[in-house]
């Protein structure tokens, strides 16, 4: 998806982001299973990725910001 194709989030709706980083060592596979586990358990969806010139990754991770609305 391209940043032209890209909305902007729904009214109300309040994003919580993560920035998380993996040196050049950790092969694809590896960086894909951590992800995957932090998608499943945490609650996290991929937002973007870059990939510098030495090799690291960088990886921002968002999620939902859910507030509980109190009811009588």
């Amino acid at each position: 998806m391209s940043r032209a194709d890209r909305r902007p989030p729904a009214a109300g709706v309040t994003w919580e982001f993560d920035k998380v980083t993996f040196a050049r060592e950790f092969p694809r596979g590896v960086v894909t299973k951590l992800l995957v586990e932090r998608a499943e358990h945490g609650g996290w969806e991929l937002d973007r990725v870059r990939i510098a010139a030495d090799g690291t990754r960088r990886v921002v991770l968002r999620r939902k910001v859910i507030r509980a609305v109190r009811t009588a």
